[in-house]
């Protein structure tokens, strides 16, 4: 894949299609899903999952590094985000039933098992991806959000005693975000800060724009958002604990499959979930990274390094 001097341009390039799994339709970008196809359906594939507040688009840096590496890169809108769709009720973001949206999507363009990397959100649904479906996760990694263990109790309110009730976690189980985040989608945005109700009461301006974002990227995540809402997103956190209901069954089970995690130094994920101990869940792990001085939006901030870990993991399962 040809790079092009502006990344939104490169990326307007890409072919897009919706395509239905699992009882909805996902909106799925990348190299070679157009119903026609574009000559890369025999390439070894890599489904690219994002988290929240994100898009597909923020795997932008990434699909032309791996595209040129020569895998056929496919990007969804996760369910509940963007052009994919967006189910009112919140049972239907538990985690089986985004796993399944997964394999769905590999069923629909013919593929037995991909590469998944994910971020965030998009992280703790490829972990359990390789756990739920592992003859369909040829191998997996995680950026940002760690694996782990089972918890011994209900997730929600661990994170409760150690967190407060103000942590924001605490505060997507409510009713308030939706308003609240929605009413400054920039606001919301550019927050450096993870919004809480004491955030969301006070009035201030939207923070700067960092540098890894541009303007016109900016602009398509806000424009996206102030249609779509920020809905979608909020039901996976609201289903913390259901999730950890539905996967009592696989307590003890451990990712078998190659693996690699990457997380920033700063990304402040790191305070309340254990990055030390990913042995105890990754059998197969080919690497770890830290990024120093990098947050949590570590594939848009830093993404020369992403890449170079992402295409030294893949080059590690030929």
């Amino acid at each position: 894949m040809a790079t092009d001097s502006s990344t939104l341009a490169a990326w307007q390039k890409l072919a897009v299609r919706q395509v239905a799994t699992n009882g909805i339709e996902l909106r799925v970008f990348g190299t070679g899903e157009s119903s026609e196809g574009d000559g890369v359906a025999d390439l070894p594939p890599v489904v690219l999952c994002h988290g929240f507040p994100e898009l597909a688009f923020s795997w932008r840096h990434q699909v032309g590094a791996l595209a040129d590496a020569g895998y056929r890169v496919i990007v969804p809108d996760m369910r509940g985000y963007g052009g994919s769709s967006r189910p009112a009720d919140p049972a239907a973001y538990d985690m089986v039933t985004l796993c399944a949206d997964l394999t769905g999507l590999l069923d629909a363009l013919g593929l037995a098992d991909a590469v998944f990397v994910g971020h965030d959100w998009g992280a703790a649904v490829v972990w359990h991806l390789a756990l739920l479906h592992p003859d369909r996760v040829r191998a997996v990694a995680g950026l940002s959000v760690p694996p782990a263990p089972r918890a011994p109790v209900a997730p929600l309110s661990i994170l409760r005693s150690r967190m407060g009730e103000d942590f924001y976690i605490s505060w997507f189980q409510t009713a308030e975000p939706e308003t609240a985040l929605r009413a400054d989608v920039r606001r919301t945005l550019l927050s450096r800060r993870a919004p809480t109700a004491a955030w969301a009461a006070r009035d201030e301006p939207a923070e700067p724009r960092p540098d890894w974002l541009d303007a016109d990227e900016l602009a398509l995540y806000v424009e996206t958002f102030e249609e779509t809402g920020f809905t979608g997103g909020l039901n996976y956190y609201r289903n913390i604990d259901r999730n950890w209901q539905l996967m009592e069954p696989l307590d003890g089970r451990t990712v078998d499959q190659p693996s690699f995690f990457a997380i920033g130094s700063r990304d402040p994920v790191g305070k309340f979930s254990a990055t030390d101990r990913l042995d105890r869940v990754l059998t197969d792990q080919r690497g770890q990274l830290v990024l120093d001085g990098a947050g949590h939006w570590i594939q848009q901030e830093r993404p020369a390094e992403v890449n170079a870990a992402l295409l030294g993991f893949l080059d590690s399962l030929r």
